[in-house]
């Protein structure tokens, strides 16, 4: 077999894979359809967690629970699966708010963290407040 020919095989059989993913689904991203769907998909990994509240973010991809002091959940869609984590401020190595917009960097090799936007200003208010990372005194005395 001549090697343009190969070639010409390779590129079609590697095209139509990437069309079959494609094609049956594998390039969705999952969404959260309510804050309701957030605290069951939330709870089927941490059936004795009693969140309070639920922000969902403004593209739906991600949702964050509040679970009482310095402790926050998340639901974050990973291609078309959900992601849950329990994090805490000691988890947070990075968190800056811009309006309605929260950027967090993780202490988490399998997650670090993420852009979030949200609806309005108050939810990404209270994110931040969930998650803010106090100075050295603060923390030594917490």
């Amino acid at each position: 077999m001549s090697l343009p020919v190969l070639v010409v095989l390779v590129v079609f059989g590697i095209a139509l894979s990437v069309a079959a993913v494609h094609f049956t689904g594998g390039t969705t991203t999952a969404t959260l359809s309510s804050a309701d769907q957030a605290l069951a998909r939330f709870g089927e990994d941490f059936p004795d967690e009693k969140p309070h509240a639920v922000r969902l973010t403004s593209d739906r991809h991600a949702a964050f629970l509040e679970l009482g002091p310095r402790r926050c959940g998340i639901v974050q869609s990973i291609g078309d699966c959900f992601l849950t984590r329990i994090v805490t401020r000691h988890d947070v190595l990075a968190l800056t708010r811009e309006g309605n917009v929260v950027t967090l960097r993780l202490n988490d090799f399998a997650w670090k963290g993420g852009k979030f936007a949200f609806a309005d200003k108050a939810d990404a208010q209270a994110v931040a407040a969930m998650l803010q990372v106090h100075d050295q005194t603060q923390k030594a005395a917490a």
